[in-house]
């Protein structure tokens, strides 16, 4: 099974997260990436929805077991050029030529939880998984390009507590303060995001410079800053 693949929903290109816990790698990134041009330059579709096919996990983040060795090696380079890559993912997803969808089929964690947040729309499943920032308990404060992106999908208010705190949210939680758009028990999560996603059929370059002229602060942003520089707070 490829890590990240696709199928078609009429013009809704559901997108599965193959990888276990899916977490940000190189090759996790460069799969995810690739399928997201196929879809654009050899499909038809209006709508993109994101899913896991994992049991529990959406996404857990940055792959640590991959970068460690390399942090304890010294080897900056790879790390750094990997951090450039998940920003581009981040960027690709956030401007991408219609409206994204993720259908957060369980625990989403650290830089999955940010990934989840440059989608523009959000379904998560109530009977397992947690919408979790734990990187305060990790010593890692956030970057401007990373608060930029929450902000985007978690209300300030919320968005303090989450941070600070590093506490677990449900999925009701994240639905009441409009962190998702609905909250569903898995048997019902797909059909939902599907059904709303089958709700678009808008014209790929207007919403492209839609999101360009809407996102233009949070692009600026994160390309201003040295991803690099998260793992030296």
């Amino acid at each position: 099974m490829a890590k990240v693949e696709f199928t078609m929903e009429e013009k809704v290109a559901v997108v599965s997260l193959n990888d276990g816990e899916n977490r940000f790698n190189p090759e996790f990134l460069e799969a995810f990436l690739r399928i997201l041009d196929t879809i654009e330059q050899e499909t038809e579709a209006r709508t993109l929805v994101v899913r896991s096919t994992d049991e529990k996990i959406f996404c857990n983040g940055i792959d640590l077991n991959w970068m460690a060795p390399l942090i304890k090696a010294g080897e900056r380079e790879p790390i750094k050029a990997f951090l450039y890559q998940l920003n581009d993912l981040f960027k690709r997803i956030l401007l991408y030529p219609m409206p994204t969808i993720a259908a957060i089929t369980g625990h989403i964690f650290a830089g999955g939880a940010i990934m989840a947040c440059v989608f523009d729309f959000r379904f998560m499943r109530t009977d397992r998984g947690f919408f979790c920032l734990p990187e305060v308990d990790l010593h890692i404060p956030f970057l401007p390009g990373m608060l930029a992106i929450l902000k985007k999908a978690i209300p300030l208010y919320k968005l303090e507590e989450m941070q600070y705190s590093g506490k677990r949210y449900t999925a009701q939680e994240c639905e009441a303060h409009h962190i998702v758009m609905k909250a569903c028990h898995i048997n019902d999560l797909m059909n939902e995001a599907i059904a709303f996603a089958k709700t678009f059929d808008k014209e790929r370059e207007t919403i492209r410079e839609m999101k360009k002229r809407l996102y233009k602060d949070i692009i600026r942003t994160i390309d201003e800053e040295d991803p690099f520089s998260l793992l030296s707070k």
